[in-house]
């Protein structure tokens, strides 16, 4: 009989929401009773999963800056996560866990520099949380193009899953994984997980009432018969938002720990993941992808860079994203050229700044390591501004801040505030005001809905930003 397995994949993820001045998520109203959303999804989501064990029997992902704040809010939880997700690897010598990309940038959109930024960053991230290096990563909105996968195969990563019309195919069998080839003799597996399925997981809570039903009636189906006779091994695989499971579903948290304890063995279904998948099984086709695409865009990504009909009135995004691209431009200019007299290979450090974020490395120690030059004094902080306008520039293409149709939201004007304080950072670093070169292209950019001005919302910030900076100095 042939192998029929089955896995899930949740990604589990979730804005950021921390002011860049104070590190603190502020209260939010519609969260109540919890002070914010992060407490009250952790509270119906991450929380119940970890009790019922579910991180152990699903493959899944966190997104470091969710992460990070789950580290300070309850790091019982995240090191029961983490536990979890190692008696796989102990067990079967793969692990269940992937690595995310680090700030949930749309990696497409990106350049090639900050494409290897958020996967080195990402890739080092949860080596520092899980203590071993991972096989996979998530791409963001499963956003790809050949050279996101390139950077993912340089960067060591062997597999990630992608949405089935991403393959440059008319029609793609899910049931197996894919190589894609890529340049230099480099290649790296796709995943492609089952569309019905995935949506009828999170937009039908009535087709996740009963886990034995949804195994028998949804999932086996699934299960080509072709390919029974040449006992050729099958995987069907869901893939979905880990908030569905507890947050944006009721009870779905229980219907997941029941569906891959006692459903699938009902159904003779066996409990899998990619890692061990292909730890198993080796992948004999190979396929291309679609450039520019993404799972949660039937356009691509347009939705994130310009005025989509998944998101109408999406006029602001595509001035709002030239606006931070000019930005990033000018502020990578001052970084090279200053750093280039204290490191030989300044983006490389940007790479590995992650160690100081994570306190593995000092800065000074970081700079003397890459350049052979330990600074001091003023010069070191000179350098701890430059780095962290860096990361502060990172954040600002948090991908939230053009998911949604209007400007007037919680994530673009976090992506507004993350821009002030790169552009402060940037300014005590070089003494040069860049803040003149966004404004001005920051006028284009509307709410629509209310008639919020970004170019108002990133000067309040930059002003909170310089009148916190003036209140250290004289204290």
């Amino acid at each position: 009989m042939t192998e029929r397995a089955f896995c899930v994949h949740g990604h589990f993820y979730q804005p950021p929401r921390e002011d860049p001045l104070t590190g603190r998520v502020p209260r939010e109203a519609g969260a109540a009773p919890y002070q914010n959303w992060n407490e009250r999804i952790h509270a119906q989501c991450y929380y119940p999963n970890t009790l019922l064990r579910n991180f152990e029997r699903i493959s899944f992902n966190f997104g470091p800056t969710l992460f990070e704040w789950m580290f300070d809010y309850d790091p019982e939880t995240q090191a029961n996560i983490i536990m979890q997700a190692m008696k796989n690897v102990e067990a079967q010598q793969v692990g269940n866990a992937m690595a995310q990309a680090y700030n949930h940038t749309i990696l497409p959109l990106a350049s090639q520099r900050d494409k290897v930024t958020q996967v080195r960053w990402g890739i080092a991230d949860f080596e520092f949380r899980f203590g071993y290096k991972p096989q996979g990563m998530w791409l963001p909105e499963t956003g790809a193009d050949n050279e996101t996968l390139q950077v993912l195969a340089e960067c060591g990563i062997q597999f990630t899953i992608l949405a089935p019309w991403q393959a440059d195919a008319e029609s793609v069998d899910t049931t197996h994984p894919y190589r894609v080839e890529l340049l230099n003799g480099q290649s790296i597996v796709v995943f492609f997980y089952d569309q019905a399925l995935s949506t009828r997981v999170s937009f039908d809570p009535a087709s996740t009432v009963n886990a034995d039903r949804f195994m028998g009636e949804l999932v086996m189906p699934r299960f080509r018969s072709e390919w029974e006779g040449n006992n050729r091994p099958q995987l069907v695989m869901i893939a979905s938002d880990g908030e569905l499971y507890g947050h944006h579903q009721p009870f779905r948290d229980k219907f997941l720990a029941y569906l891959l304890d006692k459903a699938a063995k009902n159904h003779g279904a066996q409990i899998t993941y990619p890692a061990k998948w292909l730890r198993d099984h080796p992948v004999e086709e190979t396929i291309s992808i679609r450039p520019r695409t993404s799972w949660s865009c039937y356009h691509g990504v347009t939705r994130w860079s310009g005025n989509c009909s998944c998101t109408p009135n999406g006029e602001w995004k595509e001035p709002f994203r030239r606006s931070l691209n000019i930005l990033a431009d000018a502020m990578d200019e001052e970084y090279e050229l200053a750093l280039k007299s204290w490191v030989d290979d300044p983006w490389e450090l940007r790479n590995r700044y992650i160690d100081v974020v994570h306190g593995e490395e000092t800065l000074e120690e970081l700079v003397y390591e890459q350049g052979s030059r330990r600074p001091e004094g003023r010069d070191l902080e000179k350098l701890q501004y430059f780095l962290r306008s860096q990361y502060e520039r990172q954040r600002m293409y948090t991908s939230c801040g053009w998911f949604f149709d209007d400007l007037d939201r919680i994530e673009p004007r976090n992506n507004l505030a993350y821009a002030a304080q790169a552009t402060w950072l940037n300014r005590l670093a070089t003494g040069n005001d860049l803040s003149e070169v966004i404004a001005e292209e920051l006028t284009a950019v509307r709410s629509w809905r209310s008639g919020l001005k970004a170019e108002d919302v990133f000067l309040k910030h930059l002003q909170r930003a310089g009148a916190a900076w003036r209140e250290r100095v004289e204290d």
